[in-house]
């Protein structure tokens, strides 16, 4: 049978409470309407807490911010993912056209798929995708027409084989 240790300064009164007013936290943790998400983060942190009230400059509560709403601004959609590996990585820095690469991204996981001018991109299109934001995996299912000069001597790596996973 597991044993349960209440720490704190009222711990005692909080494990005999029957009513929200003997569990809750007094003064009770806000924060500010207009607070950054970093400074709501923040006080979170400072405070322990999951969740916090959120009022306006009245003191009225107009909501409540909790850990997995902050996460959620930091994860990326699918969609704009996708958009930036195709942009950035395939077209602007590689000229690689979405007929010769095809990205496709669901969860932050990548698959790139198609065929490539010169072996030698594998590598570097894996490690470019695997640097964008909201990243998690890049799975490659890309095939060239042969060994360029670069490619030769690139076999022998793990990461220039075709299907080659690299995760973060």
């Amino acid at each position: 049978m597991p044993s349960y240790v209440l720490v704190g300064p009222h711990a005692r009164d909080r494990a005999a409470a029957e009513t929200a007013e003997g569990l809750m936290t007094s003064p009770a943790v806000t924060a500010r309407a207009q607070w950054s998400i970093v400074e709501a983060a923040r006080e979170m942190t400072r405070q322990q807490v999951k969740r916090l009230p959120v009022v306006n400059e009245a003191g009225h509560l107009v909501g409540i911010i909790s850990r997995s709403d902050l996460l959620r601004v930091f994860l990326r959609q699918d969609s704009a993912i996708r958009e930036e590996i195709t942009r950035e990585v395939l077209r602007d820095t590689l000229s690689l056209s979405s007929e010769e690469v095809q990205v496709s991204v669901v969860d932050g996981v990548v698959t790139l798929t198609g065929r490539v001018r010169q072996r030698s991109l594998i590598p570097i299109a894996m490690r470019l995708c695997q640097a964008v934001g909201g990243v998690v995996t890049v799975h490659g299912v890309l095939d060239s027409p042969g060994d360029d000069e670069f490619g030769a001597a690139e076999t022998a790596n793990p990461d220039s084989v075709v299907g080659y996973t690299q995760r973060h």
